[in-house]
């Protein structure tokens, strides 16, 4: 995962110094010393480490930090807020106009994602912001380039328009702005073509088509396993092309992030959208402060909740909620969260985001996880339907058929139906209220208290008053 090296030597380095009774220069300095070397083992750019180093000694030794009840907390804040600054003051967003056409060029080099992230910004313009899209293939130089944009513009249900490559990327673009008009599109994205490096001739290309298409936003995509090759890349492009933004891919793969972290001090370039994953869905906003809490190991539970909002299935949660409010839970519901978990991606990726489990993500396993899943899928789909909603008749030869049926031993039967029974005495405590239930929680909230939840509440009440008719 992109910054894990970073952050952990970080979250050491920050550590050390909260454990400390009094902030003097000297522990400030080991502390400097630690974090300087983790930005450039990071691949973070030289200049800006010096700066960022710099910055942070000068407010960290400060007299309202050493004055302060606890001035090693105050010094994770400095350092949080100067990566922060690094990454950019703000949220970034595209500069859609909010009546008629909007255009988008992306542009980038080979291999960097850039047809994927492509799709990406459509389907995240197209669901979020309730756009009517139209993806224009303007590669023709990669004719695969081509049907990959139309095949993942199927997927999203999003139109993509294509000359083939008999016509020139300048044409298509010009005929795609007319079609986008007859169809009254909202926004168009077009996809350019990419070189191993930055050459003359495809930023004449890029140049030509800019002169038409007069976008709205130029947005380069750079591949964040690149290194500093990301500023180099960024500083050419703005330079003949003034891109407006920056879609960082692969964000999921084995990253150092230093890149990232430098690219916005260097080219005032800001980063609008980060890439998480290979599925078209696997695109986030870029936040910088919610990107310094996962560099810091601090979690971010705001993006987590938001991811929950859009990829789960909010209707079937609601009917397992209600299923379990009264003491009801079943294989039929067992299978229903196996395929919400799926939905949310890279369990790694979820428990980076809860704050204090970061540590946790070398001990989970994917692919284990995945191939977990599948396994008890098969387990609960060779059930007959009866069987699912009454796990209590599964005998031996009924589970010895199922293990046949799903492939498995008996032993992995069984121990599904352990899980089970597990996660109904838990619904039966909770229906019961042995556990806080949902209307007791939000009794609490409210300022109620956790009446009716326990049995031994009320017997408190009536000991008391006997009590006071004693003394009377």
């Amino acid at each position: 995962m992109a910054f894990e090296s970073l952050s952990d030597r970080l979250s050491k380095a920050l550590k050390n110094i909260t454990g400390q009774g009094k902030l003097t220069e000297s522990n400030m300095n080991d502390m400097l010393k630690e974090v300087r070397m983790s930005l450039l083992e990071a691949d973070v750019n030289y200049t800006v480490v010096k700066d960022f180093i710099a910055s942070v000694k000068e407010k960290a030794l400060g007299q309202e930090v050493i004055d302060s009840v606890n001035p090693g907390q105050m010094v994770v804040k400095i350092v949080h807020d100067e990566i922060q600054k690094l990454l950019g003051d703000g949220d970034a967003r595209l500069n859609l106009k909010k009546s008629g056409i909007s255009t988008l060029m992306m542009v980038g080099l080979q291999g960097t994602g850039k047809t994927t992230a492509s799709a990406k910004i459509a389907r995240f313009c197209k669901d979020k912001l309730k756009k009517r899209v139209l993806l224009v293939a303007c590669d023709v130089v990669r004719p695969a380039a081509i049907e990959q944009l139309q095949t993942l513009g199927a997927s999203i249900d999003v139109e993509v328009f294509s000359l083939g490559v008999s016509v020139n990327a300048v044409e298509t673009a010009r005929q795609a702005l007319a079609y986008a008009r007859e169809r009254q599109k909202d926004l168009v994205i077009f996809d350019t073509a990419g070189r191993l490096h930055v050459d003359q001739e495809l930023m004449d290309e890029l140049s030509q088509m800019k002169a038409i298409v007069e976008p709205d936003d130029i947005l380069l995509s750079v591949d964040a396993m690149s290194g500093q090759d990301i500023v180099t890349v960024a500083g050419e492009f703005n330079e003949k092309l003034s891109i407006t933004g920056l879609v960082v891919t692969k964000m999921d793969g084995d990253a150092r992030g230093g890149g990232l972290l430098s690219v916005r001090s260097i080219t005032d370039v800001p980063v609008l959208f980060v890439s998480n994953g290979e599925k078209v869905e696997d695109l986030e906003e870029f936040h910088p402060d919610r990107m310094a809490d996962r560099i810091l190991g601090m979690g971010d539970i705001v993006t987590l909740v938001e991811q929950a909002q859009e990829k789960l299935d909010m209707e079937v949660q609601k009917k397992t909620v209600n299923r379990m409010s009264k003491g009801i839970f079943t294989f039929n519901d067992m299978l229903d969260q196996f395929g919400q978990v799926q939905k949310m991606g890279s369990m790694q990726n979820m428990l980076k985001m809860i704050p204090g489990l970061g540590k946790m993500v070398n001990k989970i396993d994917d692919e284990k996880m995945n191939d977990s899943f599948k396994r008890s899928r098969a387990i609960i789909e060779s059930m007959t339907p009866y069987e699912r909603e009454n796990p209590s008749c599964l005998k031996a030869s009924r589970k010895t058929r199922i293990a046949r049926g799903a492939g498995v031993k008996v032993m992995e039967v069984n121990r599904l139906i352990s899980q089970l029974e597990q996660m109904q005495m838990m619904t039966k405590m909770m229906s019961s209220g042995g556990m806080p239930n949902m209307s007791a929680l939000q009794g609490m909230q409210r300022g109620g208290g956790l009446q009716g939840t326990s049995k031994h509440a009320g017997s408190k009440k009536q000991k008391k008053s006997k009590k006071k008719k004693k003394k009377k």
